[in-house]
This record gives structure tokens, C-alpha cells and sequence, in this order.
């Protein structure tokens, strides 16, 4: 079942900070991610200037409760508390996407 996240990080002095502190183990877990078929696309999110503000993620899990138990439990960006609010949407992919 694909998933849409998209996940804002916070906007207080020190958000852009907790996000530098944890952007590498989140890059290496997002690599291993797209690896396995579990993330089809990700992108971060820019405000007006060019500053990250968030993320974007399409992927691909059983359940939203896989996704939460396998996923976002473990998530730098949830445990390193950079993102703010989290917003999960069940995708519809048209049949001429799927297996490309």
C-alpha cells in the first residue's frame, strides 16, 4: 500500500539545529529504505529562502501500522524530535506507474 508523509519540522530557534544533528543517521536509514522498495521518493521541503522545513516521503508498506511500527518508531527525525507534525495519507497510484 503506498503512503504520502509529509512531515514539517519545527519552527522554533533550534529546529534547523536538532535537524543538522541527526541528518546523517537519517540519510543513511532513508538510503536503506529506498533500497529495499520501501521508499519509492523523498524529497525535503523548502520555505521561500531555500531553508529545509520539512520532508516529503512516497513509500510503500503493508499497513500504516507497519509503516509507524517499522518505520517512524525508529525514525531519526521523530526521536531527534525535528519533526513537528506528521501527516499520513493512503496514495492511489495509477496502474501505469506501478512497476517502473
Amino acid at each position: 500500500m503506498h503512503f504520502i508523509v509529509i512531515a514539517y519540522d519545527g519552527t522554533d530557534e533550534k529546529a534547523l539545529e536538532r535537524r543538522m544533528a541527526v541528518r546523517p543517521e537519517h540519510l543513511q536509514q532513508a538510503e536503506k529504505w529506498h533500497e529495499n522498495g520501501r521508499w519509492l521518493y523523498a524529497c525535503g521541503i523548502l520555505n521561500e529562502k531555500g531553508d529545509l522545513i520539512g520532508s516529503m516521503i512516497v513509500c510503500d508498506f503493508p499497513s500504516r501500522e507497519e509503516l509507524q511500527r517499522e518505520w517512524l518508531d525508529h525514525e531519526p527525525y521523530v526521536l531527534g524530535k525535528v519533526w513537528e507534525r506528521i501527516a499520513i495519507h493512503r496514495a492511489l497510484v495509477p496502474p501505469y506507474f506501478l512497476g517502473r
